[in-house]
């Protein structure tokens, strides 16, 4: 590889990183906004519209992006958005018998699972310092968000939306591509919204419940379109660049950026369990950034299904 070559690589993999701590930034900024909103608006109806939404706009922007896909890659694309789209499910479906801290620590032991699911699926070697920043990672979001633990049904059906997650994560590392990134992220967002949809019309009243305040919509739709739609693009571009256990640790800053804009813009009060908690985890992020990249290269592997 030329000089130039390993300049660009490096590039790209930076923008990479930037484009999914931004996403989970956005992500992290939508806690309290669905906790206010899920007052008023039930969680299977919420999930059904703002990824309804989102999926009607990324149609409108780019109609063609799906037909451009091959059909194997169509295929990986419904896969995918099946996981995730069941994966949003059960974390909703969890909370219902689980406290929120408890969730979120659960749901972020995705950051453990992606390795394993590398490791296993992919064949591949991850490093001990890797491993240590997964561990690292792992220990700060149960600082940053557990006050106890008890495992029950909920508990349990949250453990398996993390491992979806950890498998949607590793699929994307293995599947997802430049020129397919858009197209693939499209069909992912419809096959979520679909399962939602469904989710929504047998979970409760016939037809679908809507938000009647007018900022209520202002936050669902950016829920959909910028947590949404646009986060999910940035995740499958993102993740054809960067090997999926180094994608995981990087969006497991995602409590960090829940606290960081609690305490901003939701009223929460700073504790030190935040600072440190968030320091880990950030700590494990800059672990893993700081790798040589022949680290992490033997990651990014591609399956061939």
């Amino acid at each position: 590889m030329s000089s130039d070559q390993h300049h660009d690589g490096r590039r790209t993999a930076l923008l990479a990183t930037v484009a999914l701590l931004a996403m989970t930034a956005c992500w992290g900024s939508t806690f309290f906004l669905i906790k206010d909103l899920l007052d008023r608006v039930p969680t299977a109806d919420f999930l059904a519209v703002r990824f309804l939404v989102a999926g009607a706009a990324m149609v409108l922007v780019a109609p063609r992006a799906i037909a451009r896909l091959s059909p194997e890659v169509r295929r990986r694309a419904v896969l995918l958005g099946g996981l995730y789209g069941v994966a949003q499910i059960l974390q909703t479906a969890g909370l219902a018998h689980t406290p929120a801290s408890v969730s979120g620590f659960i749901t972020g032991l995705y950051v453990m699972a992606t390795p394993l699911f590398a490791a296993v699926l992919l064949r591949t070697r991850i490093s001990g310092l890797t491993w240590a920043a997964v561990a690292l990672a792992t220990a700060g979001l149960g600082v940053l968000t557990l006050d106890g633990l008890s495992i029950g049904y909920g508990e349990a059906i949250t453990l398996v939306a993390a491992l979806l997650y950890a498998a949607h994560i590793v699929g994307l590392g293995a599947w997802s591509t430049p020129a397919d990134a858009l197209g693939m992220s499209i069909l992912q967002v419809l096959v979520i919204a679909a399962i939602c949809l469904v989710a929504a019309l047998v979970s409760g009243a016939p037809g679908i419940v809507l938000p009647e305040r007018g900022g209520d919509w202002v936050s669902l739709v950016y829920m959909a379109l910028v947590a949404g739609a646009a986060a999910m693009l940035a995740q499958t571009w993102a993740q054809s660049h960067l090997p999926p256990t180094r994608s995981a640790i990087i969006m497991s800053m995602e409590p960090v950026f829940a606290t960081f804009f609690a305490v901003l813009l939701g009223g929460e009060s700073l504790t030190g369990r935040m600072l440190v908690g968030g320091a880990m985890v950030l700590a494990a992020m800059v672990v893993v950034e700081a790798l040589p990249r022949r680290k992490i290269e033997a990651e990014v592997t591609h399956l061939v299904v």
